[in-house]
């Protein structure tokens, strides 16, 4: 029987979704919205990660594409891909995912700590790993992944 207290345990909900064969997740609370992948206006001499510009309701939107962010391999778009649309501190930015899966609720204590990796790997905006049934998430600091300095770019090539 679950007592009272185990039942109150903060959880947070996470969006999980797909690139390649890894699954991620993020803070659900930074999703404004899903939307199908969209052709977008390319920005000429955009870092590589910046797939371009989409008039979003009237909102210039920056979309970036996370499997070249995270120097993933690029895959072609399909049916599945998707474009998930963040508010990170007030600016809307749009991030392509290969599939969004679903909504997972997380204890605290269903979130272990990020492996260290020394300096071989970038691992600041992982916020740390979830064993989830058969599968393991790894949850991104979407905040701190964004807005490590190259926000700014972004918000130059969309002015």
């Amino acid at each position: 029987m679950v007592s009272q207290h185990e039942s109150q345990v903060a959880r947070e909900e996470f969006l999980s979704f797909r690139l390649g064969d890894e699954e991620y997740a993020i803070d659900i609370l930074k999703v404004q919205e899903i939307r199908a992948h969209e052709a977008v206006t390319r920005i000429a001499n955009a870092p590589g990660y910046l797939k371009g510009v989409i008039n979003l309701r009237g909102q210039i939107v920056p979309i970036v594409d996370l499997r070249v962010k995270l120097s993933m391999v690029r895959v072609e778009v399909d049916a599945s891909t998707v474009v998930i649309i963040l508010d990170i501190a007030g600016r809307v930015i749009g991030m392509v995912v290969d599939a969004v899966s679903d909504v997972v609720a997380l204890a605290p204590d269903q979130i272990r700590p990020a492996p260290a990796f020394g300096n071989v790997v970038d691992a600041s905006f992982i916020r740390g790993i979830a064993p989830v049934d058969e599968r393991m998430l790894i949850l991104v600091d979407i905040a701190r992944l964004m807005t490590s300095g190259e926000l700014a770019v972004v918000e130059k090539a969309a002015a």
